[in-house]
Parts: C-alpha cells; structure tokens; sequence
C-alpha cells in the first residue's frame, strides 16, 4: 500500500514523501496517528502541487541548513554537569542539555533532531552527537561533558 506521509518518520521518510509500506501497518499505526494519508489519485495531485510551491521554500531551509552546519563545525560545545567522586555525573547527559549548551553557543537546534552515539553519558570527557539539521544534510558534533 502507498501513503502519503504527513510527518517525518523516523526509518521511514520525510514529510511529503510516498513510499510502499504494509497494508496493516499504514491502517493500523501510520494513518489513525496521522503520520500518513492514503495516496489516491487526487492526493497524488495534491501532493504534487505541494511540491511544486514548496521548491523555493526547500531551497533557502537547505541553504539555512547548510550555513548553520558550517557553524557547527567551527564551535566547541561544553556541557557542564554536576559531578561527584571519579567524574561520575549525577543523573546522565542528554540531548536537552546538548540543545541548551549549543543554544547558548548561539545556535539554535531542535533536541528531537539530536542522535547521541551513547545513550546514557554518565561520566566526563568527549563524546560526539548527530544532528540532523534537513533531510539530506546530518552533521556530527563533538562536545565535551565538564564538571560545574
């Protein structure tokens, strides 16, 4: 069965992307949660109309994507923690705290589009995250963990 996403999908798709997935799992899960819409022949249309209007607009986010990857690259994020004996953090790093350290670098990122490598950080030093800034543009940050 063909549908039409609504929603970024993780392992799946982007926004405004057909693709072929089982009839049970688009009725079941995708369609009822509104992540997707059956793709009939006038949301084909539809879709393509979207498309077309949203070229311009797909260009600037990607170059906005870009820019803000570039910036990415060049500063150097710390995360500060509370820490008690042999660096053990109380608690665990995540990517909230990785989305207000970068913010106050002077970028902003949206912490649902943070991968980090490890999953609990409960100890200091340096570790690296994905961002995932657009579809096609990921970028890999590294970010050190200090004591406060």
């Amino acid at each position: 069965m063909e549908v039409i996403l609504t929603k970024d999908v993780e392992n799946l798709g982007s926004r405004f992307d057909l693709v072929k997935v089982r009839p049970g799992y688009a009725r079941n899960f995708l369609i009822p949660r509104g992540y997707a819409e059956a793709a009939t022949e006038s949301s084909r249309k539809a879709l393509a109309e979207t498309l077309k209007q949203r070229a311009h607009k797909e260009e600037k986010l990607k170059k906005d994507a870009e820019t803000t990857a570039s910036k990415l690259k060049t500063i150097s994020v710390k995360v500060p923690a509370k820490v008690g004996e042999n660096n053990k953090i109380f608690g665990s790093v995540n990517a909230i705290q990785l989305a207000e350290a970068i913010q106050k670098a002077g970028l902003t990122v949206d912490r649902k589009n943070i991968d980090l490598k490890a999953d609990h950080i409960k100890t200091t030093g340096s570790y690296t995250a994905t961002i995932r800034l657009h579809r096609d543009i990921t970028v890999e940050v590294p970010f050190e963990v200090v004591a406060e």
